[in-house]
């Protein structure tokens, strides 16, 4: 897993280069925004659980045939899978967005996603669906605090989702 700053780094050192005006700023704009990323954090840190269940709650709404016969969602042991993957998109979104870099997002969730859900029947839309959910909940929790860029909460909910669109098509 890469952060903003050894990202940098590694593109330079690949071309031999020293660090330039663009490298700099780059640097410098992870670092201004790493008390809002701190915040959000804690924020998912402290509420995940609670997060989870919203978004979930409010996918099974809007999507009820999910969680009837023959949905994807049907049976405990299916929904509780469900459940565990939204923990994980959450858990992994935290991550990107702590390190300022949506490298992990490809290596841990994005990467072989849509082969495995396909072999398993399990539809993508949902999936973003609920990812997008993710992103929303933490908006709100995170209304209170003006410091917070609602742009920062959704670096990597928003790649998640164009990653996954990209390749549902």
């Amino acid at each position: 897993m890469q952060d903003a700053i050894t990202s940098v780094l590694n593109k330079y050192d690949l071309t031999g280069q020293y660090l330039d005006k663009t490298a700099i700023e780059n640097i410098n704009s992870y670092f201004s925004t790493a008390l809002e990323r701190l915040e959000v954090i804690k924020i998912i840190n402290s509420q995940s659980s609670k997060i989870v269940k919203e978004a979930s709650t409010q996918l099974y709404n809007e999507q009820p045939e999910l969680l009837r016969p023959g949905g994807n969602s049907y049976t405990t042991r299916r929904y509780a899978a469900c459940l565990r993957d939204v923990e994980y998109y959450l858990r992994y979104a935290s991550y990107a967005l702590i390190a300022g870099n949506s490298n992990i997002l490809d290596e841990r969730v994005l990467d072989g996603l849509k082969e495995t859900y396909n072999s398993l029947n399990v539809p993508i839309s949902p999936t973003v669906r609920s990812i997008k959910l993710l992103e929303e909940v933490i908006k709100t929790e995170a209304s209170n605090n003006i410091s917070i860029s609602t742009k920062i909460i959704s670096e990597p909910f928003e790649y998640m989702i164009e990653n996954l669109s990209e390749q549902n098509t």
